[in-house]
C-alpha cells in the first residue's frame, strides 16, 4: 500500500512541531537454473533487525519448511488444491500434517510479534502470488514458496524450492513459474489488533470519544468521506491487500485528548477511488470543531500493543489550554522510530477537519486525497 518517503515525513512532522497548526506539503543463496532468477543485489542471508521485522523472519523461516515438504508430490498436490480458488488458512490446511507443528509455532510467534494475545487463533495462509499462475500448479510445475517482505522496496523476492534453495526473484516483475506467498491474514489480525488497540488505550486513559445520544440540536453534524484515493506506488507482486485503518483524534467533551479507530475496510489497494460514504468524525463527541486523522496501514508486520502504548503515552502529556492543538504531531512521534525505516506503517495524514470541511482534502504527506462532505446526523 501506499508508504510516504523519509523526507517527506520529515518535512510534515517538522512543520507540525514548529507551528502547531495544520500544514498540506505536498547471502549465499542457491542458483537455480530458472529463468525467474533475478541477477541484482544479494538481500542478507538472514533478516535482521530493523532490515525486514520479526513477523518477515518468522514467515521466511516457514517458507523455506514449506518448500522443503513440496518434494512430496502429495504436499504439493494438497496446497495447490487449497489454494486453487484463493487464500488458504494454514493451521488448518496443516493440522494433521508433517507442516503442523512449524505452522503453529510460527502462527505463536506472529501473534506475539503483532501483540496479539496467544489464543487469537489463526492468523497465517498461504496463497498464490498471482492467480495467473493457477494453470502451471495444476500442470504439476513446482512451486517457489516466499515469504512477504516488509520492506515495501526490496532489491529481491527471496523464493525456496524444494531442493532446499534460494531463487531470487525480481521484486517488480512477477515469475512465470508459480509462487506460494507464505503472509499473514491481515483482515482477521486488524480486527483483533484493533480492539487491543482501544482497549489498551482506554485503560490508560485515552478513551474513545462516543456521540452524544440526544443533543438540543436534535442531531450533530459529522465529517462524511465520499471518494478517497491513495497514491500508485507500484509495490512489489508478492504483496498483497493491506488493511486501512485511521486514529481519529480531538479533544472530548471532558478536555482530554480522544481517539477513535475507524476501520476503512474497503481500502485495500492504492491506486483505486474508493466511495464509501463513510463517517469519519463525529463532532457531537469533541470539545472543539476539529479534529485530526492519521491514517496506517497493516501489511502484515504492526505491534498493536507497542502502537497503542505509545499514542497513549503521548496523548496524556498534552493539556488542554483553551486553544486547539492539532494531535498529528504528537502520534506520529509517537510511532516507533524503527516504523519510518525500512516498514513505515504510516500513510498519510489530515489536520484540523472540522464541520465545514468539505470538497477534496490533500493529505500532509501527499500520498492520498479524501473528498468530504459535512454531514447532519439526525436523531431518531
Amino acid at each position: 500500500m501506499t508508504r510516504v518517503l523519509m523526507a517527506t515525513l520529515a518535512t510534515v512532522t517538522a512543520l507540525a512541531l514548529t507551528t502547531g497548526t495544520a500544514h498540506a506539503a505536498p547471502t549465499t543463496t542457491h542458483s537455480s537454473t530458472t529463468t525467474d532468477s533475478f541477477t541484482g543485489p544479494t538481500p542478507p542471508a538472514e533478516p535482521r533487525a530493523g532490515d525486514f521485522g520479526k513477523v518477515f523472519a518468522i514467515t521466511d523461516r516457514l517458507a523455506a519448511q514449506i518448500a522443503s515438504a513440496l518434494a512430496d508430490r502429495t504436499v504439493r498436490d494438497r496446497i495447490a488444491s487449497a489454494t486453487a480458488s484463493g487464500a488458504a488458512d494454514l493451521l488448518k490446511l496443516e493440522r494433521d500434517t508433517s507442516l503442523g507443528p512449524a505452522a503453529r509455532a510460527a502462527n505463536l510467534s506472529v501473534l506475539a510479534a503483532k501483540g496479539l494475545p496467544a489464543n487469537g487463533g489463526s492468523v497465517l495462509q498461504v496463497r498464490l502470488a498471482d492467480p495467473g499462475m493457477r494453470a502451471a500448479l495444476a500442470r504439476g510445475e513446482v512451486p517457489l514458496v516466499a515469504a512477504v517482505p516488509t520492506d515495501d522496496a526490496p532489491t529481491a523476492v527471496t523464493a525456496y524450492d524444494p531442493l532446499g534453495g534460494k531463487v531470487l526473484l525480481d521484486p517488480v516483475k512477477a515469475p512465470q513459474r508459480p509462487v506460494l506467498v507464505v503472509d499473514v491474514d491481515v483482515a482477521k489480525s486488524l480486527t483483533m489488533g484493533l480492539q487491543l488497540m482501544r482497549d489498551t488505550l482506554s485503560a490508560r486513559g485515552i478513551v474513545a470519544a462516543k456521540p452524544l445520544a440526544a443533543t438540543s440540536a436534535g442531531g450533530y453534524w459529522a465529517t462524511k468521506v465520499n471518494a478517497i484515493r491513495l497514491n500508485d506506488d507500484e509495490e512489489p507482486w508478492i504483496k498483497g491487500a493491506a488493511e486501512i485503518y485511521s486514529i481519529v483524534g480531538g479533544f472530548g467533551l471532558d478536555g482530554k485528548p480522544t481517539v477513535n479507530i475507524v476501520q476503512m475496510p474497503y481500502l485495500d489497494y492504492d491506486g483505486t477511488t474508493y466511495y464509501p460514504n463513510q463517517l469519519l468524525v463525529h463532532f457531537s463527541a469533541y470539545k472543539y470543531n476539529l479534529a485530526d486523522v492519521v491514517m496506517m496501514e497493516d501489511d502484515g508486520d504492526t505491534n498493536y500493543q507497542q502502537l497503542a502504548q505509545a499514542i497513549a503515552a503521548a496523548l496524556l502529556t498534552i493539556v488542554d489550554g483553551g486553544v486547539y492543538t492539532p494531535l498529528v504531531s504528537a502520534i506520529l512521534s509517537a510511532i516507533p522510530t524503527s516504523w519510518w525505516t525500512d516498514d513505515p506503517d504510516y500513510v498519510d495524514s489530515w489536520y484540523t477537519l472540522s464541520t465545514s470541511s468539505n470538497g477534496r482534502l490533500n493529505g500532509a504527506a501527499a500520498n492520498g486525497w479524501m473528498d468530504v462532505a459535512p454531514y447532519w446526523v439526525s436523531e431518531l
